[in-house]
């Protein structure tokens, strides 16, 4: 509605101009760092060994607010700051040219973790698959990254895979793993205009260390419990002929060093058994990239 002015005098009123509602790119980009303080302040808490009340006292916020943030509901800003200094952290917050953010934040990656995911990528995109890298998913309170998915729409397929170098916390790992597997391939979906997808592949690709294989032999059966099924989905995957098989979860260990007369991977069983590591540990990964 247009402003009316008589004499001087104001005589009508002027409509609100239109919002516009946040693209795409905002509201994943809000549900990325949403996501990340979650994980943050769920992780801080409990390497605390401190109760959601006793946090949520500590914030001067409920119980149920605390809930939902570590399980990356949208919060006021307010309520991020005071949550941070209840566990003894500061709330730092920057704006970041992306032209220069690689740049930046080089010595920041993971580099065996980027290693594990490119030798994937690259695979799957030689085989002609679509693939996705960080892919970000939120479904209600639950939110988080995938670190390589790839699909196909005929027959409609998804493969996720979870990179792990180490086994700090399997208690978190396994909530983060169990959390992917149930609602990552739905919100795939969606995303894509899609019903659904006929099959589904779940893979936790673990790095094929010493340090690693003692952790799987210390736990075997929290781990096959975790990935229960047998490698054959993602064989199908790596050679270019994903299976039919509905849902299933596998654990390998893969060699992001491998030539190609070496197998880039062993399953869960074979690693548990009498498999002799690749190398050492992390820290040798991280030094043979460096090329020290």
């Amino acid at each position: 509605m247009k402003s009316l002015i008589r004499g001087g005098v104001f005589t009508g009123s002027v409509s609100p101009k239109r919002i516009q509602p946040p693209g795409l790119r905002t509201v994943t980009a809000v549900q990325s760092l949403t996501a990340v303080l979650a994980d943050r302040v769920r992780g801080e808490r409990r390497r605390r060994h401190m109760t959601i009340a006793t946090l949520a006292e500590r914030a001067g916020i409920s119980g149920p607010a605390v809930v939902a943030l570590e399980h990356a509901r949208r919060a006021s800003l307010d309520t991020w700051v005071a949550v941070a200094h209840a566990l003894g952290l500061d709330l730092d917050v920057d704006l970041v040219d992306p032209r220069r953010r690689r740049a930046n934040t080089l010595r920041q990656e993971d580099s065996v973790h980027a290693a594990m995911g490119e030798l994937e990528a690259a695979q799957l995109q030689r085989l002609g698959f679509f693939v996705a890298i960080d892919e970000p998913y939120q479904h209600f309170q639950f939110a988080g990254r995938a670190d390589v998915v790839a699909w196909q729409l005929d027959p409609p397929a998804m493969l996720h895979i979870e990179n792990r170098t180490r086994f700090p916390n399997v208690g978190e790992i396994a909530g983060s793993w169990n959390a992917k597997r149930r609602w990552l391939a739905p919100e795939l979906a969606k995303r894509l205009g899609i019903p659904g997808f006929r099959s589904e592949t779940h893979v936790m690709a673990c790095l094929w260390s010493g340090e690693v294989l003692h952790a799987l032999r210390r736990q075997p059966a929290t781990f096959r419990s975790l990935a229960p099924d047998p490698p054959d989905g993602f064989r199908g995957w790596w050679s270019g002929a994903p299976t039919d098989q509905y849902r299933s979860g596998t654990l390998i260990a893969l060699d992001p060093f491998a030539t190609p007369r070496q197998r880039a991977f062993i399953d869960l069983e074979t690693a548990l058994g009498t498999a002799r590591p690749r190398i050492r540990g992390y820290a040798e990964a991280a030094d043979r990239l460096e090329g020290r």
